[in-house]
C-alpha cells in the first residue's frame, strides 16, 4: 500500500505539471481541469490519462478504490449508476467508459484530428480498431487474467489460446502498417497498448507475433513524451505484483 500510495503521488504530480504546460499553450482547452475518477493500475484509465496528456488536456486526478467501494458510494452511483472507472466530470458533463471519453478529449479539445481523424474513412477504421479491443482483445485478455489477479487461479490455457488467436488477428491487421490503424498514432493504439504494457510485465510470451512486437516498439516510442512509463508501464507493474502475491 505505501508502494502504491507514493507511485501515485509521483504520477499526479508528473501529469499536473506536463498538463498545465501544455493546456497554457492552447486556447482550445476547458477552463478548469477535467476531473478524472480512476485507478492507477487500471488499464482504461491509463489510457485516458496518456490520451489526454497528447492533447495537453490538464486533469484533476480522484483516485477511486474499488477495493474499498468507493465506486458504491450514493454520491458516485448517482453520478455514474454503473458505478465504473474512468468516469470524468468536465464542468458538470459526466462520461463514462473509457474509448467513449478519449474520442470526447479528441472531438472536444484536439488542436487537429491526428488521434481521431475527420475522414469518415480514416475514422472508421480507427473506429473498428477501436471495437476489435473493447469486445475482443481487451475482453480474452480480461476473461484470463481477471480470475488469476482477483481470485489466484492458475492460468487457463484454453483462456490463453483464445487470447493467442485475437493478437494473431492483430498481428494481421497490421501487415504493412507501422500502428493499428494506419502509419500514425490515434486512439487504437493508445486503447490497445495498455493490454500489451500488462502482457509485458506479466511476462507473457507473444514475440512470434512479429508485426505486433514491431508496432509495440513503434507505439512505446510514440507515447514516451506522454507519460508511457511513470503511467502505463508503472500501473502495468503495480498489477503485475497483485497477480505474483495472488500466485504465491
Amino acid at each position: 500500500m505505501k508502494f502504491f500510495v507514493c507511485l501515485l503521488s509521483i504520477v499526479v504530480l508528473i501529469s499536473n505539471i506536463g498538463n498545465a504546460v501544455a493546456r497554457a499553450k492552447s486556447s482550445k482547452m476547458p477552463s478548469q481541469p477535467i476531473k478524472l475518477y480512476y485507478l492507477p493500475p487500471s488499464p482504461p484509465c491509463r489510457a485516458v490519462i496518456m490520451t489526454a496528456r497528447a492533447l495537453g488536456i490538464e486533469l484533476e486526478l480522484s483516485v477511486t478504490n474499488l477495493m474499498e467501494g468507493e465506486h458504491l458510494s450514493p454520491e458516485y452511483v448517482k453520478m455514474n449508476p454503473q458505478h465504473t472507472i474512468p468516469t470524468m466530470d468536465d464542468s458538470g458533463f459526466i462520461l463514462w467508459e473509457s474509448r467513449a471519453i478519449m474520442t470526447y478529449f479528441v472531438n472536444a479539445y484536439g488542436r487537429d484530428d491526428a488521434l481521431y481523424p475527420k475522414n469518415p474513412r480514416l475514422r472508421a477504421v480507427v473506429d473498428q480498431r477501436l471495437q476489435f479491443d473493447l469486445s475482443t482483445l481487451s475482453m480474452r485478455y480480461s476473461n484470463l487474467y481477471g480470475p488469476m489477479i482477483f481470485k489466484g487461479v492458475p492460468m487457463d490455457e484454453e483462456k490463453a489460446s483464445k487470447l493467442n488467436e485475437a493478437i494473431d488477428w492483430l498481428n494481421t491487421m497490421l501487415d504493412g502498417k507501422a500502428f493499428v490503424a494506419g502509419d500514425n498514432l490515434t486512439l487504437a493504439d493508445i486503447s490497445m497498448i495498455v493490454t500489451f504494457t500488462n502482457l509485458e510485465a506479466f511476462e507473457y510470451d507473444f514475440s512470434k507475433y512479429e508485426n505486433v512486437v514491431k508496432w509495440f516498439g513503434n507505439t512505446k516510442k510514440a507515447l514516451a513524451p506522454y507519460g508511457y512509463e511513470e503511467i502505463d508501464v508503472a500501473g502495468a507493474q503495480m498489477l503485475a505484483q497483485f497477480l505474483k502475491s495472488h500466485a504465491s
